[in-house]
């Protein structure tokens, strides 16, 4: 019961860190796109905008007010929704609000969750091969430590490790598409669609974003299976006989697994913001996608909102990863 009692208040204290973080983010990412020398009305509103036009965005983001006064009605927003004049009417921005796009006058809430399917199938798919080809090599690199296999496998994760994102996109889609015609270019089609042609056209993408972070996870569970394998009860299972194979896949392994799964949490968070870059060279209408063109036409509430889901994915996930690592290794409660 106390121990119940003991995890409880660990998981309690990290939601509650996760909510401070997440509020310091807001104030920063706020201040930062709002409080920029200039006519921020104009920026946001953009060159062609008439001073009419910029009047009414002026008005929106309540410039007159002072900056603390205009994050509280931010704040607001996200909490119990917002009222905005759209010039002709008011629309009501349901919570959690986080503005209207002053390019399509859409609300940024429902456009980030029209964009957020495509870039959760990216990194959850991702994920899969990232963790199976991450640890497997790991694994088998620990297990032929010192043999050829070790170092051919060494040498090709510092090579996977060395090699941008994007590099590995274009070699793909040049190689796979386009010599060997063993995939087709990938265009996103929704899971509810068709879950088959889903995947199929998600392979690509998923091998890019998974590459490179396999490559950190083989590292990592290779040092990781190693460090336990050297224990004193490894040896004893030595001593009474038991095969190599099964101490690694029984033994070792389980005790590799806590910071393979701290790992993956927090890369699962980042790899959402990270995906720009594969979502931009295939072309998925992601989150990663649309926070590139807000940035380019200067769609700030839009910039806003998308960065804050980043930075809330990155947080929940983080916050995931410590309470994960609390159920692997039971001492981190009482750390």
């Amino acid at each position: 019961m106390t121990g119940f009692t003991g995890f409880t208040g660990f998981a309690l204290r990290r939601a509650l860190g996760a909510l401070v973080t997440l509020l310091a983010i807001s104030a920063i990412i706020y201040v930062i796109f709002y409080a920029t020398p200039g006519n921020v009305a104009q920026i946001t509103c953009g060159p062609r905008c008439s001073p009419a036009q910029v009047h009414q965005v002026a008005e929106q983001l309540r410039l007159d007010d002072p900056l603390f006064l205009r994050y509280w009605h931010f704040l607001q927003g996200i909490v119990v929704g917002q009222d905005y004049s759209t010039g002709t009417s008011v629309e009501h921005c349901s919570a959690p609000c986080l503005g209207l796009s002053y390019r399509s006058d859409q609300q940024v809430t429902q456009l980030i969750l029209s964009k957020l399917p495509v870039s959760l199938s990216l990194v959850a798919g991702a994920m899969v091969l990232w963790l199976l080809l991450g640890v497997g090599t790991g694994v088998l690199s620990a297990w032929r430590r010192g043999r050829f296999t070790e170092r051919a496998l060494t040498g090709i994760t510092l090579a996977g490790m060395a090699t941008p994102v994007f590099v590995i996109g274009l070699v793909l889609m040049i190689v796979v598409c386009g010599q060997w015609e063993l995939l087709p270019f990938p265009q996103y089609v929704a899971f509810s669609e068709d879950p088959e042609q889903w995947a199929w056209n998600l392979l690509l993408p998923w091998l890019t974003l998974a590459l490179g972070e396999a490559a950190f996870f083989a590292r990592m569970t290779r040092a990781a299976v190693l460090e336990t394998l050297a224990e004193d009860h490894i040896r004893t299972f030595r001593a009474y006989g038991v095969g190599e194979r099964a101490i690694v896949a029984r033994h070792a392994l389980r005790g590799a697994l806590a910071p393979v799964i701290a790992l993956n949490a927090n890369d699962f968070g980042a790899a959402v913001g990270g995906a720009v870059l594969t979502e931009t060279l295939f072309g998925l209408p992601g989150i990663g996608q649309e926070l590139v063109h807000a940035v380019d036409v200067v769609d700030l509430p839009v910039v806003v909102g998308m960065v804050l889901v980043i930075g809330f994915f990155v947080v929940l996930a983080n916050a995931v990863a410590d309470v994960l690592y609390a159920v692997a290794d039971r001492r981190v409660v009482l750390s």
